[in-house]
């Protein structure tokens, strides 16, 4: 009978890679509130600041708990990474909106695609094993 295993000792350096960009990017999100649009400026709403403060909040808290190689805490990160991400989009739709504000929403949207992709990179550390022999 072969009986097939797989050993994980916890997240690779390409995966902490990706937890530490999703950290940076959630802590910089829960601040988000305190920086309201200017009346007579375009700019989010108080709802989508409030929202991105709070998916700021669960990505940090996620992200402490993935670090310990739980895959379901990774996926909430990514979530609330992708989700925060997703509010600053409608800065390249929206007229009036500064040339620096879009751009800084593209890095986001870049950054948010390396830490995702590098924090569900696989990880060479997994090695199957099939009867006890590598495989």
């Amino acid at each position: 009978m072969s009986t097939m295993t797989t050993r994980h000792t916890g997240p690779s350096t390409r995966q902490k890679v990706g937890l530490v960009l999703a950290g940076l990017m959630s802590a910089g999100n829960i601040s988000s509130v305190l920086f309201p649009t200017p009346d007579g400026e375009a700019g989010p709403p108080i709802g989508v600041l409030v929202a991105g403060s709070v998916l700021g909040i669960v990505g940090l808290a996620a992200v402490f708990v993935a670090w310990r190689g739980n895959r379901v805490a990774a996926r909430i990160a990514a979530g609330a990474l992708i989700i925060a991400t997703l509010t600053g989009l409608p800065a390249f739709f929206v007229e009036g909106i500064p040339a620096g504000v879009r751009i800084l929403v593209g890095v986001s949207v870049l950054w948010t695609v390396a830490a995702v992709y590098l924090m569900f990179a696989a990880s060479p550390r997994s090695t199957a094993f099939e009867g006890g022999e590598p495989r």
